[in-house]
């Protein structure tokens, strides 16, 4: 099944995804933001809905939204009031631009050839000592799920050896049980970084 399987599905259902009944995940969030200092310079990578964004603006950080789909980016603006950049992780090219990377249930459909180089570029655009928060559906293998949408379903030891390799400091991982929008019980890793 092709990635773009991937973009179709987010192009299609971007109304019903991005207004789904979704819990905000809040612990994440204010653990995330903790690490940071107030007014902090942050880029969120696929914003989706932008109900994360709309949390991390109303706490004062200064957010720049992305989403690899241009219909969930509208969905997102008319929540948040402000742009959002269309762009897929390949394509960013900042440089010691942002404090804070938040990257929630996102770079989990990068392709796991091209992870490296995705980290490789959301270090880059972090300042020295900038925090990384990213997202995945843990497994064995890559693959796709119902809704034909690619997953690269890493392992917590093999993340963690992949962001050392990318000379990441400060390394957290934890796994926990939750869910997705396909309703299905998922085992989820969850990373914290630092440039």
């Amino acid at each position: 099944m092709p990635l773009d399987c991937t973009s179709a599905f987010y192009e299609e259902n971007a109304e019903t995804y991005a207004k789904r009944a979704r819990s905000l995940p809040k612990q994440q969030l204010d653990t995330f933001l903790a690490g940071l200092a107030p007014g902090a310079a942050i880029l969120e990578l696929g914003c989706g809905g932008g109900q994360d964004c709309a949390y991390m603006l109303a706490h004062g950080f200064d957010v720049t939204a992305t989403d690899g789909s241009t219909e969930l980016a509208r969905q997102a603006e008319a929540l948040i009031g402000r742009p959002v950049r269309v762009m897929l992780f390949q394509e960013l090219d900042a440089d010691s631009a942002f404090d804070g990377v938040w990257a929630h249930a996102s770079l989990l459909h990068v392709p796991r050839l091209e992870l490296p180089n995705v980290f490789a570029r959301v270090r880059r655009a972090l300042r020295p000592g900038g925090l990384l928060h990213a997202s995945f559906k843990a497994g064995d293998a890559e693959g796709y799920d119902g809704f034909g949408r690619y997953y690269n379903y890493p392992s917590a030891d093999g993340l963690s050896a992949l962001l050392a390799k990318g000379g990441w400091r400060d390394i957290t991982i934890e796994d926990n049980d939750g869910g997705g929008y396909d309703g299905k019980p998922t085992r989820w890793i969850t990373v914290m970084a630092r440039r």
